[in-house]
């Protein structure tokens, strides 16, 4: 099975000077967790990724105001990423190696066009290989509690 295959295409995505209120509406209008942050909405290239729980651990349990911030404040970087034709044993040693709960997969060009989430593994994987990915990428980790600048 290729990431192309589980993939969720087309994600909606945001530069770094998106407001946090800007990307917060992203998670709402998409209903996703996840947003890609790219250098520009026109090329697409994934320089980090910003989460739900990113704005909430890093501004405001950091007692930051969160209407203040933007996507590069709270945002994690650098991302993962693979090619469409990345195999699913590929996206999860990514996922492990790197404790992450997403890929975002990147087409010749560099640019965004899709994201392998740990539920897309678990939806599309067998046994073993998905309590793998799930126990490699819960470890607990610090990088959640530093705020970047």
């Amino acid at each position: 099975m290729k990431a192309k295959e589980i993939m969720s295409p087309d994600p909606a995505c945001c530069t770094p000077d998106a407001p946090l209120q800007k990307v917060a509406a992203i998670f709402v209008d998409q209903d996703c967790g996840a947003v890609p942050v790219v250098e520009s909405l026109g090329t697409r290239r994934p320089i980090g990724v910003i989460t739900d729980r990113d704005i909430a651990c890093r501004a405001v349990a950091a007692g930051k105001n969160a209407l203040e911030l933007t996507a590069r404040d709270c945002m994690s970087s650098p991302c993962v990423t693979l090619r469409p034709d990345a195999t699913l044993e590929e996206c999860c040693e990514a996922m492990e190696k790197n404790q992450v709960r997403r890929v975002l997969i990147v087409d010749d060009a560099g640019g965004c066009v899709g994201i392998v989430a740990q539920a897309d593994i678990a939806l599309s994987g067998k046994g073993k290989k998905v309590a793998d990915v799930v126990k490699g990428v819960s470890e607990p980790t610090r990088s959640a509690s530093a705020i970047h600048s």
